[in-house]
């Protein structure tokens, strides 16, 4: 920090996946309590440091193995600190409404703001369900609960093929799953498990997933599952679709784009008056491979899309999701700090938190 001529804006949190990994691995059980106690101090580190708050990613492996009443209780340790929880909610398709009345329940028992990250309904079966999801948002805001929400501005997701197979089968990782498929018996359960999976998280047939980057197939990039199908001549079915994809996990699976959400339920989300826009992106080089276009095309949708052509915002109200909204979310946090109502971590004192 002395020698930087200009920092970064960044901010980082506590990571729940990282924390789990460190103290137990891929094992797909509850923490014994000297592991809870770990992990908790392992919270703590990075809070002390200055960190924005504790995060989760509960949909995926080995973070869905956990319990709400382990990340309650990781949750509090941030809280004391002047954090927030940020997440994302442990399902987004089916078990949509359940995860964010978990997400509220983080937020009241560890009494702390509470952030849902990328609000989204995912699968053609829970097309509309944001209607209710935002509901119990709205409910949460009036029994004087902080909770936000953020949202990107397209009808497809990007995140990794583990979405697919049922958590279970990817316990203790990959030479594990591979060990479960080669039994005849056990690939017949996943398979019928996935088949149920598939429209809760992906959309109407094998087209709906795009494989963006997979590591030793190149020639896949770009490609839907349909495409692969098509290439090995095999029916465009679901049950095919399946077996592509249990096939694709054993070389190591891939990060794929899937095309899962229904475009009324983004401008309901868009439109609702404690969501922030966001990206959700990653570090990405345009031109070179097939990224999704969020990582550099959301803030321009927004203002195309649903202020100029569409005209689901004002031209103000969407400068201020992007700008001024978010500032005082995180504004108040560090309000917190200074007025010392919660303990503070050491501070630079040349550095100086500006607050809207």
């Amino acid at each position: 920090m002395k020698r930087v001529k200009m920092a970064p804006n960044v901010g980082l949190f506590a990571g729940h996946t990282w924390i789990r990994k460190r103290v137990m691995g891929l094992a797909n059980r509850a923490p014994t309590g000297d592991e809870l106690n770990q992990m908790r101090a392992l919270v703590e580190a990075p809070m002390k440091q200055g960190a924005l708050g504790f995060s989760t990613g509960l949909e995926y492996t080995p973070a869905n193995f956990s319990k709400p009443e382990e990340v309650v209780a990781l949750a509090k340790v941030a809280a004391g600190y002047g954090g927030v929880y940020v997440t994302h909610m442990r399902d987004e398709g089916p078990g949509l409404l359940a995860s964010v009345e978990e997400t509220l329940r983080v937020g009241r028992e560890a009494r702390m703001p509470v952030q849902i990250n990328h609000h989204k309904a995912t699968g053609a079966s829970q097309f509309g369900w944001t209607e209710r999801s935002l509901a119990l948002i709205d409910q949460a805001f009036k029994d004087a609960l902080e909770v936000a929400h953020d949202v990107y501005p397209y009808t497809a997701h990007s995140t990794y093929s583990d979405l697919m197979p049922p958590g279970w089968a990817l316990a203790d990782g990959p030479k594990a799953f591979s060990e479960r498929v080669r039994d005849p018996a056990t690939r017949a359960r996943l398979a019928q498990e996935m088949r149920v999976i598939f429209p809760h998280q992906a959309g109407l047939g094998p087209d709906s997933i795009q494989v963006r980057e997979m590591t030793g197939h190149p020639e896949l990039q770009g490609r839907t599952i349909g495409d692969y199908l098509k290439g090995r001549k095999r029916p465009l079915t679901l049950e095919a679709a399946v077996e592509a994809l249990i096939d694709l996990q054993l070389e190591g699976g891939f990060i794929g784009i899937f095309h899962a959400m229904d475009e009324a339920d983004v401008k309901r989300i868009v439109r609702h008056p404690l969501a922030m826009f966001e990206t959700d992106g990653d570090l990405v080089e345009p031109g070179e491979g097939f990224p999704h276009p969020r990582s550099y095309g959301s803030f321009p949708r927004i203002l195309a899309r649903y202020v100029r052509e569409q005209k689901t915002l004002t031209l103000e109200a969407a400068i201020q999701k992007m700008t001024s909204m978010p500032a005082r979310y995180r504004g108040r946090q560090a309000h917190r700090r200074e007025a010392g109502r919660l303990p503070a971590a050491p501070a630079d004192p040349r550095l100086k938190v500006a607050v809207a």
